[in-house]
């Protein structure tokens, strides 16, 4: 626990290993600046929450408690400590605004508030960070609450991680959860859970995991009680403290992510094929091959172009590491997939196919993307499909910022992905005349040693570093150009593109995979 009421946002600034400056101090607590890829080695022992009695706990195995509120109270609700929540019902949480609202009824003030991700169903929280109820937000923020965040409204300062690397700080003791809240779809009086079944079904509780396993106290609640054992347990009864049921967890309907369908823009389905056409003809595309894509429209496409050279040539893929929807269901039913690995559930289909396909297996960030594990899925994927905001002329990222500044976007995923074989970001060469390729971005999410490939509508650029795939597609007849040459392209079309005019107070602090501060977000003038 940590009263954060009157301290620092952030001090004593230093110079990373990308150039960037960021402080090492962030909200009284020392942190660690970027010191390059598989640079940082923290030693020491994993965080451990307290040790519990089974003395303390119902023989009968009945941990239910009458509300929400009372929950929270014997969980010992106080100021200045760390909530967590998770993000599987996305825009369709009802759960989040509801602890605030407690605390706020209790006075509570000083709260960090560590979600998985915040969308817009949580606007109104705004309110209780402009009142001191809470703090700041150490997670993903899109929308309003990062446009809040941008103009310097925050108490505290802003942190924002990856999945993986949201896991690797509560493993780490980085970040020290008091309180979890759990919304699962389905639950046992015990608090074992899952997220497959049940009226308001979301898929899987991986953003989860790690809070169970470390916060403190735990809290399940849930608007579907099963007699015990509630199978599959996606969160297991041992680590949770409470069980609570209402009368609505979540709306399943609003987990929908992106269009999570194939995008009919032209310019998109064409950098979709050319993308697929790149990994085809550089060999990424084989017999047994493992990709993974998002769930926007592009991605999709590239998906489905995927499953048509699979088909073509009567090969299946070892794996999809997904965010799930229809599309990488239907190659698995049809047999062009043999296992999906799924992170998170991004539609009514990949639920269903969660909870009918053996071979569709939830998974969390710590088996997928923590940095601070004996390995992770990330790296051995093949190809990657991403996006991005901004790219530089160095291959470095932004995911967070806009060209204006403001940050509306989380992190997602995005960075642990970078650690698989290829990783391919398929972009628009513009968005709204603003050109994507820059001279410098405006916040360095991802280094430009991590990204391989750019495609877009107008050419393709490969990292220099890929010497490989450089010497594998140079007698294609794909449009290969340099970095240099598709910026210089975009800005015959729209102009140089200005700088956003930025202050010098830092609003967030951006963490890289193992915990470092590999860059800062600075406020918006208002």
């Amino acid at each position: 626990m940590n009263d954060s009421g009157n301290m620092k946002k952030y001090d004593k600034l230093v110079k990373n290993a990308v150039g960037r400056m960021v402080p090492t101090i962030i909200n009284g607590e020392e942190h660690v600046p970027f010191m390059g890829v598989g640079k940082y080695k923290p030693t020491g022992r994993k965080h451990a929450p307290y040790i519990a009695s089974c003395s303390d706990y119902p023989d009968d195995g009945n941990k239910q408690v009458a509300s929400l509120k009372d929950a929270l109270i014997k969980a010992g609700l106080k100021d200045g400590m760390t909530i967590s929540t998770h993000h599987h019902f996305r825009n369709g949480d009802l759960i989040a605004n509801q602890i605030f609202d407690i605390a706020k009824e209790l006075g509570i003030k000083n709260l960090r508030w560590y979600p998985s991700a915040s969308f817009a169903c949580q606007e109104r929280l705004i309110e209780y960070l402009e009142d001191g109820t809470i703090n700041r937000i150490e997670g993903s923020m899109n929308g309003p609450l990062g446009k809040f965040t941008s103009e310097g409204r925050m108490k505290g300062l802003a942190v924002l991680r990856s999945h993986g690397g949201r896991y690797q700080a509560i493993q780490d003791g980085e970040v020290q959860i008091d309180i979890a809240v759990i919304a699962a779809p389905s639950a046992d009086p015990f608090g074992n859970a899952n997220g497959v079944d049940g009226p308001a079904a979301c898929g899987l509780l991986g953003f989860a995991l790690g809070d169970s396993q470390y916060a403190d106290k735990v809290i399940v609640v849930t608007d579907n009680i099963v007699a015990f054992p509630c199978i599959p347990w996606q969160i297991h009864g041992n680590y949770v403290d409470y069980v609570v049921k209402v009368d609505k967890v979540g709306l399943p309907e609003k987990i929908i992510s992106g269009t999570t369908q194939i995008t009919k823009s032209p310019d998109r389905l064409l950098i979709a094929e050319i993308t697929a056409k790149f990994c085809e003809q550089a060999g990424i595309i084989y017999d047994g091959f493992s990709y993974q894509a998002g769930a926007g429209g592009t991605a999709l496409s590239i998906g489905n172009y995927f499953g048509d050279i699979l088909k073509k040539n009567d090969w299946k893929a070892s794996f999809i590491r997904a965010g799930s929807n229809e599309y990488p269901v239907k190659l698995l039913e049809e047999g062009y997939v043999k296992y999906i690995l799924d992170g998170q559930t991004f539609d009514m289909e990949g639920i269903r196919s969660m909870r009918e396909n053996a071979n569709h297996v939830n998974t969390s960030p710590f088996t997928s993307y923590n940095y601070h594990g004996k390995g992770n899925f990330a790296s051995m994927v093949d190809v990657v499909i991403l996006g991005a905001t901004e790219v530089d002329v160095n291959f470095n990222a932004n995911v967070v910022t806009h060209s204006d500044g403001y940050m509306l976007h989380g992190i997602g995923g995005w960075q642990n992905c970078l650690f698989s074989k290829c990783t391919i970001l398929p972009i628009p060469l513009f968005r709204d005349r603003i050109p994507v390729i820059i001279d410098e971005v405006t916040t360095l999410c991802g280094p430009g040693e991590m990204i391989d490939v750019i495609v877009t509508e107008r050419g393709i650029a490969i990292n220099p570093l890929r010497k490989d795939l450089i010497e594998k597609t140079k007698h294609s007849k794909l449009p290969i150009k340099t970095i240099e040459e598709l910026k210089a392209e975009a800005e015959a079309i729209c102009g140089v593109p200005q700088k956003p005019k930025l202050d010098d107070e830092i609003v967030a602090a951006i963490k890289w995979v193992d915990g470092t501060v590999i860059d800062v977000v600075r406020k918006v003038p208002i």
